[in-house]
């Protein structure tokens, strides 16, 4: 069936408001595949009889089930090989430098999804950086989706998932063989906190990060929800710290206080005075 225009128009209201994602007319099919599993968990014949029920309720549970299921979860290994090439050998080393003081790191993931992303961090850490044995180092992770916070905090990944661009001897160095799975050994885990964070929303105070990668997430944002979660993400990062976005990501027509900087042919974004 096709949702009716009125009832994509409830959900697209309802996404908006509970994450700040913007569906376009596109995405009718995409959420008629997503929602149609959550209608049936919860009893309804399909789509259009789970919007009845969320019009006459104040279902919230089922509310944020469907903005979660709505939720892009692309992710992978290392993904854009580039930007961790460039963290190890050009920003890294330099906030290790600055840092060698007080021998602290903070790395926050801002947008983690089922994980690979900080894990591949966590494996950059112990591939490079092992000389920081006596420093303090954590990386957050967090993502709108409770059910992917839960996927990646177990660090449990399917051989499909493994193949999307984790190389064979860092698979074999940092994950132990689970069945059919893999999953990340404990002083990989440990390394890493995750939180459920609606970046759309305010957030708890996590403290000051190094380096915040937040990259392909302001892609589904308007202009005002963008300059409004790059802001706060300026309040969260050290003075010297570095923002890395996505490569189809930009920060040209937003009024928000970074100063564009190229390393290794990466743009990264350096907080600047407010």
């Amino acid at each position: 069936m096709t949702l009716a225009t009125a009832d994509f128009a409830f959900l697209r209201t309802l996404v908006a408001d509970h994450s700040g994602q913007r569906l376009a007319p596109r995405h009718v099919g995409m959420l008629e595949q997503r929602l149609a599993p959550i209608a049936g968990t919860a009893g309804l014949k399909d789509v259009s009889s789970l919007v009845r029920h969320l019009r006459r309720s104040d279902d919230s549970a089922l509310s944020s089930q469907v903005v979660e299921a709505v939720a892009v979860n692309e992710t992978s290994f290392f993904r854009d090989a580039s930007v961790f090439e460039s963290l190890a050998k050009g920003v890294l080393p330099q906030i290790v430098a600055n840092n060698r003081n007080r021998k602290q790191l903070r790395i926050w993931c801002a947008a983690c999804s089922s994980g690979q992303e900080p894990y591949s961090i966590a494996m950059l850490l112990e591939d490079h950086f092992r000389h920081l044995h006596d420093w303090d180092i954590r990386i957050t992770a967090s993502d709108l989706c409770e059910k992917m916070i839960k996927r990646a905090r177990l660090g449990t990944f399917s051989a499909l998932e493994i193949a999307r661009g984790l190389p064979t001897a860092q698979l074999l160095r940092h994950f132990d063989r689970r069945g059919a799975a893999w999953q990340a050994k404990p002083e990989l885990r440990e390394r890493i906190e995750f939180h459920r964070i609606n970046l759309a929303r305010p957030w708890p105070y996590l403290g000051q990060f190094d380096i915040v990668l937040a990259r392909n997430v302001l892609l589904y944002f308007d202009q005002p929800t963008k300059q409004n979660i790059l802001k706060r993400l300026r309040g969260a990062m050290r003075p010297d710290g570095y923002l890395v976005i996505g490569a189809a990501e930009t920060l040209i027509g937003l009024c928000v206080p970074y100063q564009r900087k190229e390393i290794d042919d990466i743009v990264y974004y350096r907080p600047a005075a407010i």
